[in-house]
């Protein structure tokens, strides 16, 4: 790892919380890149899996799963005054551990919201608790009466997280191609109010992943290019989107919350149930799960304009994710048993084909040139050349992520966060050499394109970027 440029160098100790495809991924980024050494690095997990890669770094390993009757006794004597928590878990509560990194004076930094065991599929809880907007709301409620802790960096891996500086820097160069005068927007009023004269309407999350392995899916097995139990958890979430202030077609299974900031509205039934039109250059236009992501409901908020204390100006925002084929099977095998998974799992990495890419980007649609996205177009084949333990998709999220502990650790008292309060620049400088070609490219498609070519439907032809287009029925 002596061969990479040390980006920071960090004097306290790293504890990671989940050792999957993710974690693994991203151990090597933190060796090469942050100057910590082996012996100031400890995981705790609740599975044997990627012991052979600690144990080749040198990293003490620890299997213990963390539940809320023993995560403070597991984590005090590792975790103190200066450390980082690099929380890349499944079914342990972000919240508890914010505040115990709080309470012990360290960094924390997460790739999504996530609550104990249960939490995404109790059906004692209703249905707008089990929502990402209530985990984000019960988060950002964290912040009142905090002071001055340790940063906490939520929801940044690749999306949430990479997405909105992605987001930033299309919204800069639509406003270039379109002759507005962005200036350098500094703040989130800012931010807002550029999209707002911009004109963007909706706003996807638009993800084609294209890598395939010869070892095609069984019955009974649940593959994927990055964590099932993830992907299971959130597809089982109700479908969530922030809802934009242009829509007049409020869906007939929507609802609304009566708590927090307002700006997203949840369907009454799962995202994996619900499919939705996109577009990406390479994919062209395709359908795609709405797959519930904190993104849609913080972008939203993020970028809502009000006057006198009114909504005035806020973009629909949503997830468009069609990942791999032999994820797609798997959900649509995962739906028919009514939302139980299957017994055998499989993670595709070493197995993978060469020539599959994970095409990730945001979709900014109904402004002057129609639509504009820009992402990365990762190959599996770039991404096993850059670093190991990675394909396509877990590298975006792994450097990302790196991304993510870096500006943490040269912001360290910056207290709750998200990733659209940060610096786009300083991620994407970190990110970029190795996410493969990052591109932009306008289209002229939008859900309306070569529709009713064989049955009528019910559309609305006054304006293409309504939900109401984009959903598929």
């Amino acid at each position: 790892m002596t061969d990479h440029k040390i980006l920071i160098d960090f004097p306290g100790r790293i504890v990671m919380i989940g050792f999957g495809s993710i974690g693994q991924g991203v151990l090597p980024l933190i060796l090469r890149h942050v100057g910590v050494p082996a012996e100031r690095i400890v995981i705790v997990t609740a599975e044997d899996r990627g012991i052979e890669e600690a144990q080749r770094y040198g990293i003490k390993f620890i299997r213990e799963p963390l539940t809320r009757e023993n995560f403070r006794r597991v984590l005090e004597p590792l975790l103190g005054r200066g450390d980082f928590l690099l929380n890349l878990s499944v079914d342990v509560s972000s919240l508890a551990l914010v505040k115990h990194c709080w309470e012990r004076g360290a960094m924390y930094l997460d790739t999504c919201i996530e609550p104990w065991l249960g939490g995404y599929t109790d059906p004692g809880t209703p249905a707008a608790k089990r929502t990402n907007y209530a985990l984000r709301e019960e988060a950002l409620a964290l912040r009142a009466g905090s002071g001055r802790n340790p940063t906490a960096l939520i929801t940044h891996g690749a999306n949430p997280g990479l997405v909105s500086h992605f987001l930033k820097q299309a919204l800069l160069n639509v406003a270039k191609d379109t002759g507005v005068d962005a200036g350098r927007p500094a703040s989130r009023e800012d931010w807002a109010k550029l999209a707002q004269t911009l004109g963007v309407r909706t706003i996807h999350i638009a993800e084609r992943d294209t890598q395939v392995s010869p070892q095609r899916k069984l019955p009974n097995e649940f593959v994927n290019t990055w964590s099932v139990d993830g992907f299971v958890g959130e597809g089982a979430q109700p479908c969530e989107l922030g809802w934009g202030t242009h829509e007049r077609n409020f869906p007939r299974d929507g609802r609304r919350h009566d708590f927090g900031c307002g700006s997203a509205i949840w369907l009454s039934q799962p995202g994996a149930a619900t499919r939705v039109r996109t577009w990406t250059p390479k994919a062209g236009h395709f359908h795609a799960f709405a797959i519930t992501h904190g993104e849609s409901i913080s972008v939203s908020d993020y970028l809502t304009v009000r006057e006198g204390g009114q909504v005035v100006y806020r973009p629909t925002v949503h997830y468009s994710y069609h990942p791999c084929d032999d994820a797609v099977l798997s959900m649509h095998e995962f739906a028919g048993r009514n939302w139980v998974v299957q017994d055998r799992k499989r993670i595709l990495m070493d197995e993978i084909s060469p020539g599959g890419i994970d095409e990730l980007g945001v979709l900014l649609a109904g402004h002057k040139k129609n639509a504009y996205w820009y992402g990365s177009q990762l190959s599996v084949d770039e991404a096993r050349k850059l670093v190991p333990y990675n394909n396509a998709t877990s590298l975006q999220v792994t450097v990302a992520v790196l991304a993510g502990v870096i500006w943490a650790m040269e912001n360290p008292n910056r207290g709750l966060v998200e990733p659209d309060e940060i610096d786009h620049e300083r991620v994407l400088e970190l990110c970029r050499p190795y996410l493969g070609p990052v591109v932009g490219e306008y289209t002229e498609w939008t859900p309306l394109t070569e529709r009713e070519s064989l049955f009528p439907e019910d559309i609305d032809k006054s304006d293409p970027w309504q939900f109401k287009n984009v959903r598929v029925m």
